[in-house]
């Protein structure tokens, strides 16, 4: 992987030297950085394990002390004008595949988070990248039927029962979602319990194909090739 480099657009140059860009060589899966010496086209070892339900996953930076004051800052210090700045970073590593023909939709808020944060980050974050490629959002495609604690330090059984029918597709919106190309947006990407539960909720739904794009990814074995 790299260190950020280019313009600051908003962010101070010591704290954009510090944010830690996914490089490759990567898995053909997960897009895992698997370090100098792999080849392309290669399976890390947990998609190995566990295949996954995606169909890829694009992530802006691996998720450091530098990409975590920039989340905070934007989901709750309320300074979403950096939701320009974040989706500039995962514009630039988005397949260019990606465009109008696809969906975005992004990861939901319970109805109290939402109204004692007052906005959807990853909601913000799907509206910028959709507008960017041309393509249209999504922004109520799933729902989150049921406050879930935070998962951190669950193992996955009990990161499976917390999320057990919580996430579901909005009623409304099932038919532009059948046969359709989703991009499930989300500011950060961490066990990745909450992602699963949305791509098998699309893909129940009839999603022809469902990929990944967050700001930051949570893979701390990587952040040592930096």
């Amino acid at each position: 992987m790299r260190r950020g480099a280019g313009p600051t657009g908003g962010l101070c140059a010591g704290c954009w030297a510090e944010l830690a860009i996914p490089g490759e060589p990567s898995c053909a899966t997960c897009q895992r950085p698997l370090g100098e010496g792999h080849g392309q086209g290669l399976i890390c070892a947990p998609c190995l394990a566990d295949p996954p339900r995606h169909d890829g996953i694009t992530a802006a930076t691996l998720y450091n002390d530098a990409s975590r004051r920039l989340v905070l800052a934007f989901k709750h210090g309320r300074h979403i004008a950096h939701a320009r700045l974040m989706t500039r970073l995962i514009l630039a590593r988005l397949p260019l595949e990606i465009d109008r023909e696809w969906l975005f939709v992004p990861v939901p808020l319970h109805r109290w988070r939402l109204w004692r944060r007052g906005f959807n980050q990853a909601a913000l974050l799907a509206g910028e990248l959709a507008r960017q490629r041309g393509a249209a959002v999504l922004v109520d495609g799933l729902v989150r039927r049921k406050a879930t604690p935070m998962l951190g330090g669950m193992g996955k059984r009990a990161r499976a029962r917390a999320l057990s029918g919580a996430i579901a597709i909005n009623p409304k919106r099932s038919r532009a979602i059948t046969g359709a190309k989703i991009v499930l947006v989300d500011d950060v990407l961490t066990s990745g319990a909450t992602s699963e539960a949305c791509v098998a909720a699309l893909k129940r739904a009839g999603a022809s194909e469902v990929r990944i794009a967050c700001f930051a990814r949570l893979l701390d074995e990587a952040l040592h090739l930096a």
